[in-house]
């Protein structure tokens, strides 16, 4: 159909040629502005053929200037905004887990931990070595000197009820500062050599004073970075003091010659150290940016903390205390740790008395067998902890103390001081990494803001196992003999299994 058909439906106009000129089509207006996040000011809009490169956007404008074009600048190296922020937890709000080096105060902060523990172990390993010259110097049996490890869970067990509420009050340097000078007034005590009701006192500062200290350096190193690793460097620190402290407390009493309580001048002059450098590198922890592992909630709270009355936060600390108690994970958790506790000490300071009395072997030569024990424990918490890590902390485990149960038969069957040496230092071996991979998975199931005082929980009446466990052996050795110390160190193997079966698998932290 010809187009002049619609002639009459269209009419067509003519336009001149002045309005035959091409115009631009208007861009439409914006229905919103466009926003720039960490920019200030919005500059006029965007448009592409505005874009400039090379030298324009490389200029520096100051920090978070914004070019022409709208696009920021690069920010110059000591903004504050361009340093690396830490990564939150979006799990409990809280920062991501510190590491070794950052902030780089950890550092020392990790060494003061690891020489608090060698110091540990210090006084810790150097009963069993000397209990045969403190019975012949004070004329007692095995049942009299165990009260010795009775105080020592005393002070333990009340270290539970108080170390919280300290570090809320005094910060974590004035704690463990706190720590150390209890340690120091037990040490000096049983150094003037005293009757002994005097030494049995002197146990008790040093068991409260040890579960301080113990309970802050578990909570410190198990929110770093890789905290199985690092818990297995701190305890294999107490490992090390362990191994060393027999060598020296044997060599002193018996080729020595010199008076039993001298070995504790050593375990003094460590503690004062330990109470300088403690209070130097954990000074500001709680002021430090970054360096708080406090919520956000937390950190205002720490803020108008002095304001508060000191009653109602006393109550707080009581609160989260029985919170604590009241904690499935931090029952087992504690009844492990005894069970694991008891078995190491029991070990560690009965079996001299058993090589000398079922084996006939010469107290100046199987005091040493107590230094291959803890040096099997240090290259345990060395060498293990970071494999543990790597194949699940729950699965090794298992595996290593039923390892220690048959080896430990080994040493209550087998007549023979050498088989029985190298079998205690096996032991020492597969039990290094327990407590480290325990308390990583403690920690797991612990809420963040709980952890203070659960691993407390866990620690303080945990290693109270560590006295408990040591005077009951001493007493039944008192009665049937020290043989008794084997039945007692495979059953509590056995309790340590069934706490680990009942704890549910660990959630894995993101770090």
């Amino acid at each position: 159909m010809a187009s002049h058909a619609f002639g009459a439906f269209i009419d067509v106009e003519t336009s001149s040629l002045s309005d035959q000129r091409h115009t631009i089509p208007i861009a439409p207006q914006k229905a919103l502005p466009r926003v720039y996040h960490s920019v200030h000011s919005i500059p006029d809009p965007v448009e592409l053929d505005n874009l400039q490169w090379g030298t324009k956007l490389n200029t520096p404008t100051g920090s978070g200037a914004v070019s022409p074009s709208g696009h920021q600048t690069p920010r110059v190296p000591m903004d504050l905004e361009s340093r690396p922020t830490t990564p939150k937890n979006e799990q409990d709000g809280a920062d991501a887990l510190q590491s070794f080096s950052y902030p780089p105060m950890n550092r020392f902060r990790m060494l003061s931990v690891c020489l608090m523990n060698f110091g540990n172990g210090l006084n810790d390993s150097a009963p069993g070595a000397l209990i045969p010259y403190i019975e012949k110097h004070y004329s007692i049996g095995y049942a009299v000197v165990s009260l010795i490890f009775v105080t020592n869970a005393i002070g333990f067990i009340s270290a539970a009820f108080i170390v919280d509420a300290l570090r809320a009050q005094l910060g974590r340097a004035k704690t463990l500062m706190m720590a150390q000078s209890l340690m120091t007034c037990g040490f000096v005590l049983i150094v003037c050599t005293p009757p002994f009701p005097v030494v049995v006192v002197s146990f008790f500062f040093l068991g409260l004073g040890m579960a301080i200290n113990l309970a802050m350096g578990n909570t410190f190193a198990v929110n770093l970075h890789n905290g199985t690793k690092m818990l297995g460097a701190m305890h294999g620190s107490y490992g090390v003091g362990g191994t060393i402290g027999p060598l020296i407390a044997t060599a002193m009493a018996s080729t020595g010659g010199l008076l039993w309580s001298r070995y504790y001048l050593l375990a003094l002059s460590v503690t004062l150290f330990n109470l300088v450098f403690a209070g130097w590198s954990f000074w500001h922890f709680e002021k430090e940016s970054g360096g708080s592992l406090l919520t956000s909630i937390e950190r205002v709270a720490s803020q108008t903390q002095n304001i508060q009355a000191p009653k109602s936060r006393v109550k707080e600390q009581m609160a989260s205390m029985l919170t604590a108690f009241k904690s499935k994970i931090v029952i087992l958790g504690a009844l492990f740790i005894f069970a694991y506790q008891g078995a190491e000490v029991s070990i560690s300071g009965w079996v001299i008395s058993f090589l000398i009395a079922s084996r006939h072997g010469n107290p100046s030569a199987v005091g040493y067998v107590t230094s291959g024990f803890w040096g099997g424990i240090t290259l345990g918490r060395f060498l293990l902890s970071h494999p543990a890590h790597k194949i699940g902390e729950k699965l090794f485990v298992y595996c290593i103390i039923a390892g220690a149960a048959a080896f430990q038969l080994l040493v209550w069957l087998v007549p023979n001081i050498i088989g029985d040496a190298v079998a205690v230092a096996i032991v020492g071996l597969l039990l290094g990494p327990v407590y480290p991979c325990a308390t990583t998975v403690f920690s797991r199931m612990i809420a963040r803001k709980d952890q203070v005082s659960g691993l407390s929980v866990i620690s303080a009446f945990g290693s109270s196992g560590g006295a408990v466990a040591p005077f009951t052996t001493g007493i039944l050795a008192q009665a049937a003999g020290t043989f008794v110390l084997h039945p007692i160190a495979i059953g509590l193997f056995t309790v340590m299994m069934v706490c680990w079966f009942i704890l549910p698998t660990p959630r894995k932290r993101t770090e």
